[in-house]
């Protein structure tokens, strides 16, 4: 566990192809159901201070407790994943701490010397945070805010998995104003 933030919740993936991607952890891990969306509307996005407009495809399972997230860049805008992939890696690029308390916990994280690097939102309650201290591939530290409906989606997700059969691999992300 985390001496900052408790226990990891979740494993960032940037693949080159969310397809083939979920195809294999479907079928060669047995994880799953995938939970995709082709293009994750994120809002007040910001790399390095500096506005843009992300087209993120992402896929979202549960192995048990941890979320596998599987993430593709669609467009070419700065952000820590397309660093990730510029600089020749594919595969684990972040872990993720989820907090009912946000505020506090980048709070947190800013006292212990982290620097937020990619930031915004998806949805009402989905604050998000990754922060500048990676030292090698795969240990960019995410906060993410999970309350509300992002919370109930990761509860959806959470429970599809226990005890899935492999059937319908692939799912559509349902519409968070409906959660």
């Amino acid at each position: 566990m985390s001496r900052f933030l408790g226990p990891i919740r979740q494993l960032g993936f940037v693949v080159p192809d969310i397809e083939e991607a979920m195809d294999h952890w479907t079928r060669v891990m047995g994880v799953g159901p995938f939970y995709y969306n082709p293009r994750v509307p994120i809002e007040d996005y910001l790399h390095d201070g500096e506005r843009h407009e992300p087209e993120n495809s992402v896929a979202l399972a549960n192995a048990g407790y941890v979320q596998v997230e599987l993430i593709q860049c669609r467009n070419d805008v700065p952000s820590m994943y397309k660093e990730f992939r510029d600089a020749g890696n594919w595969g684990l690029q972040h872990t993720a701490y989820w907090t009912q308390d946000y505020d506090r916990d980048l709070r947190r994280m800013e006292d212990e010397g982290f620097r937020v690097r990619m930031s915004g939102r998806v949805g009402i309650d989905g604050r998000f945070a990754y922060f500048d201290r990676e030292t090698h591939p795969g240990t960019v530290i995410e906060l993410s805010e999970v309350k509300g409906p992002k919370g109930r989606l990761f509860d959806l997700i959470r429970e599809a998995s226990q005890d899935w059969d492999g059937s319908n691999p692939v799912r559509p992300f349902p519409d968070l104003a409906t959660l």
